[in-house]
């Protein structure tokens, strides 16, 4: 009776095995107690560098930030290199204004050529002001700095020059990548960059390429280096293109047109910017995985024809278990399409001929796969939205990733194949109407893919699973009897499709568990031929929906507040000519700071600052004043020339303080300098109301020269921050109880003076 039961279900057991797999051979092993060699990498060497750089948060202006400059100026000494300290202002693109301190070093090449040099490059400061940067990004200086030793102590040369650069204050606007890239001469030299990041504090690192031609050569290149774990694929690197996340390899990209190759995990994504990025939490194969990506493209690349990495062309990869990595040239899209086409015409003709199909069967079947999609769409579209408002403290969780946020994913996976399931079941198709719901289900795979093509080229990659299906719908013709045939043919499909039903949330936060209802509904019609030799869907169904309902309740119990899963909380002190408030960003006040806000002042609450996701204060509340030292504003010239008025000004603090805002009203600012560093007219063009902001290191002041029409009135507001509310002798505030941390991507634990000034 078992051994007929698991012949029966062996395909679904197959298609289980093909989704482990392809989930838990992302990464390599990792052992932080394996003895190497001197001359070999040490993943513990690796990891005893992220100790010592996460000691305390160290973003530019804070107290670590200096002792972990000093610390790898230090490591890299002792390699016999010179260390360079490039230090000066810059704004970036993004009008946030600082002083970063680069660290550089390079080692000289065999080949007698400083043209075409490979560059290594991370970076060193941690995000403001809570996160220990244990992940973002001490793992990709660590990551180098041990592949330097290691191809030090090796004795190997390369043919290459190797420039390593571990850029300063990337968390504030890429601004060490600016001064690098825009600044530096050694930046004319660099033919390929290698950038090590990370997003979150686990998972399997993804390799994204930035280029402004064509990625042809590139992954050609990628492809020879012999990386035994490589995750990457086309649809991801199209999508990156789209979105509006940058790092330091995209300065080296638009500013001088080199390329490179970004390397970043992004799972366990709550830690991100946090006081969680701790070395103690940072997952040891995500580290081995950038040593896996590092070596051999060091070798590869440090030997390789650096100049003949440009192309005008585009190639479709992806990553498979087993299989390796997959690339073909972008021109083989459309005649891949047209040969899908092609076959799934013959199979459907063929079936056709042969079976009893009639336009009810093919309405029926047409109606159950669009109702399918579409119930799963709208169960994966609101899903996190019911979530909220059943746990409104997920609102301050602002990465939109929870701690149970897997538990999540899983739960929407089961309920879509219940309602799959249920639906089929409810349907009756009959044994011999198999055919006609392939069908439809691959037409509707192949519309898809043609659209995504069409629209995202490198979502065509996904051509290969209707091609599957239509190769199991004419086979199924020819070779009725071995129904072995579909188990196999759906494997493809759950190889390509399981790693992102769990990467888009991850990496895009639980408002996109839409992708994940979807995403499952399409890998159902993949494997229907053997979904369909179950037989009981509705049965079946009743054990989907009962796992969706045990992994509710598994989230439930893990959606409190502990050590391990702190919450996010925000206090704020805010003085402005009105008065002294307290603010919080929290949605859900926690024990520690609810006192501070038994009532509350409306006419304050539209007060808003720079943050990451424009979040707004969601509670304000009367406050005592403070004997806060004051700010000075220095006047130090006013005149107008050929209609327009320029002036300079000095902010002045009486106060360590670790960023200034200002923000503007009324006249259009044309031109702008802040401590000599200009800022990008683009930037000025497009701005709302923000003119810039600048974090200050070295106690600095903010020198300010502006321009605009002599004709129109200027109002500046000016906020003076700093991040010391909790250590100010003013306030006796207690420390967070373990069980809550900073809420990150906001102005926090900080005092703010606000003034206005009209010119």
């Amino acid at each position: 009776m078992a051994f007929k039961l698991l012949k029966e279900n062996l395909g679904i057991l197959l298609i289980f095995l093909a989704a482990f797999i392809s989930l838990n051979t992302l990464t390599p092993s990792a052992d932080l107690n394996e003895e190497v060699t001197a001359d070999t990498y040490s993943l513990k060497r690796a990891f005893a560098h992220v100790e010592q750089m996460s000691q305390a948060p160290h973003g530019l202006g804070f107290e670590g930030h200096a002792d972990v400059l000093t610390y790898l100026t230090l490591e890299l000494e002792k390699l016999d290199l010179e260390v360079l300290l490039q230090k000066g202002y810059t704004s970036g693109d993004w009008a946030n204004v600082s002083q970063p301190t680069n660290i550089i070093t390079r080692i000289k090449g065999s080949s007698g050529t400083s043209k075409n040099a490979l560059l290594l490059l991370s970076h060193y400061d941690s995000s403001p002001h809570s996160s220990f940067g244990a992940s973002d990004a001490a793992s990709g200086v660590a990551t180098i700095l041990e592949g330097v030793r290691t191809l030090i102590t090796s004795n190997q040369s390369l043919k290459n020059d190797l420039i390593v650069v571990f850029t300063d204050a990337e968390e504030l606007g890429l601004n060490g990548a600016d001064l690098f890239v825009n600044k530096h001469p050694w930046a004319e030299d660099i033919g390929l960059v290698l950038n090590f990041e990370a997003r979150g504090s686990g998972g399997p690192s993804y390799m994204l390429i930035e280029t402004n031609q064509g990625n042809s050569n590139l992954i050609k290149h990628f492809a020879k280096a012999g990386i035994l774990h490589p995750i990457a694929n086309s649809l991801a690197y199209s999508i990156y293109k789209l979105l509006p996340n940058d790092t330091d390899l995209t300065v080296f990209r638009e500013d001088k047109d080199i390329d490179g190759f970004n390397f970043a995990f992004i799972d366990d994504h709550f830690d991100y910017h946090t006081a969680l990025d701790r070395a103690d939490r940072l997952d040891i194969e995500s580290l081995a995985h950038q040593k896996s990506y590092l070596m051999p493209l060091l070798h590869y690349f440090g030997n390789a024809d650096l100049s003949d990495l440009k192309s005008n062309r585009d190639r479709v990869y992806f990553n498979l278990p087993v299989v390796g990595f997959v690339h073909y040239d972008n021109a083989m899209i459309w005649p891949l399409f047209l040969i899908v086409l092609g076959l799934f015409s013959w199979a459907v003709f063929k079936r056709f001929t042969a079976g009893e199909w009639t336009t009810t069967i093919l309405g029926k079947a047409s109606l159950y796969v669009i109702l399918s999609i579409l119930i799963n769409g709208i169960i994966g579209y609101f899903f996190y939205d019911v979530l909220q408002s059943l746990y409104p403290s997920y609102k301050d969780i602002l990465h939109g990733f929870t701690y149970n946020g897997k538990s999540y994913i899983a739960a929407v996976v089961a309920l879509s194949l219940g309602v799959q399931l249920l639906i089929l079941g409810r349907f009756k198709f009959e044994l011999k109407n198999l055919d006609v719901l392939l069908s439809v289900m691959t037409l509707i795979w192949i519309i898809i893919t043609g659209l995504l093509q069409y629209y995202l080229a490198g979502a065509s990659l996904f051509i290969w699973i209707p091609f599957f299906m239509s190769a199991t719908l004419l086979l199924y013709h020819y070779y009725p009897d071995h129904k072995w045939i579909p188990h196999l043919l759906a494997i493809p499909a759950v190889l390509i499709l399981t790693p992102m039903i769990e990467m888009f949330p991850v990496g895009l936060g639980l408002s996109m568990l839409v992708s994940v209802s979807v995403l499952i509904s399409l890998l159902f019609f993949a494997s229907i031929t053997t979904v369909f030799q179950m037989g009981s869907h509705e049965k079946w169904s009743l054990l989907a929906f009962s796992l969706f309902g045990l992994l509710m309740v598994n989230a439930h119990l893990n959606s409190s507040y502990n050590e391990e899963r702190p919450k996010p909380t925000s206090l704020v002190y805010l003085k402005n000519d009105n008065g002294a408030y307290w603010a919080t960003y929290d949605h859900v006040l926690h024990p520690w700071n609810v006192s501070y806000f038994n009532t509350a002042d409306a006419s304050q609450s539209t007060l808003q600052f720079a943050s990451k996701y424009g979040s707004r204060f969601q509670r304000v509340n009367s406050a005592p004043e403070k004997a806060i030292a004051d700010f000075e504003l220095h006047m130090s010239k006013d005149s107008i020339i050929e209609d327009v008025r320029q002036l300079e000004f000095e902010i002045k603090n009486h106060r360590k303080v670790h960023r200034i805002e200002v923000f503007t009203e009324g006249a259009l600012i044309n031109y702008v300098e802040v401590n000599e560093s200009p800022l990008s007219r683009l930037f000025l063009t497009n701005r709302g109301k923000r003119l810039f902001t600048h974090y200050v290191s070295d106690g600095a002041s903010t020198k300010i020269l502006l321009q605009f029409d002599k004709n129109e009135s200027l109002n500046l507001t000016i906020n003076e921050i700093s991040n010391d509310l909790l250590r100010h002798p003013e306030f006796s505030i207690s420390d967070r109880p373990v069980e809550t941390i900073p809420t990150p991507f906001v102005i926090n634990d900080a005092i703010i003076q606000q003034k206005s000034f009209q010119f």
